[in-house]
């Protein structure tokens, strides 16, 4: 853990998030500031500020772990497609390596790198992160 790290005080559980699939590896919650309702953060639980300092032995279980929940928004938020990127210190809002998986459909106002960000409702969240919960526990796909 990283004094000062938004994402290993979630990751300690000392700071409150929605949280949406765990492994030994990483965590996955949803964002705060979404792009889009059902948007999630994937960051390992050692910290690792980028991509290129992640060990081979994290590596694979996060990204197998992203391929999950890309799945996840399809089958339990009804989206028709996902973004899933992630930035190496430009843009990278907080310095804990972190994937987003963001739910897309056509006529969803994402266009380029420009994107507004909105909020949940009072409860929403929870909606949402149940919503993706259940569907990685379905294992559907």
């Amino acid at each position: 853990m990283t004094d000062g790290c938004a994402f290993c005080r979630i990751v300690a559980g000392t700071e409150p998030a929605h949280v949406v699939l765990e492994s030994a590896a990483a965590i996955a919650f949803l964002d705060a500031r979404p792009l889009l309702k059902g948007h999630v953060l994937l960051v390992p639980r050692d910290h690792v500020a980028t991509l290129p300092e992640v060990s081979d032995e994290v590596l694979l279980p996060l990204m197998s772990m992203a391929r999950r929940l890309a799945t996840a928004v399809l089958d339990g938020l009804g989206a028709e497609g996902s973004f899933v990127a992630l930035n190496n210190t430009v843009s990278q809002s907080v310095p804990h390596l972190h994937v987003h998986v963001v739910p897309r459909t056509k006529g969803d106002g994402l266009r380029g790198f420009f994107w507004p960000r909105t909020r949940y409702a009072q409860g929403e969240a929870a909606a949402y992160a149940d919503l993706l919960r259940a569907a990685l526990t379905d294992g559907s796909r």
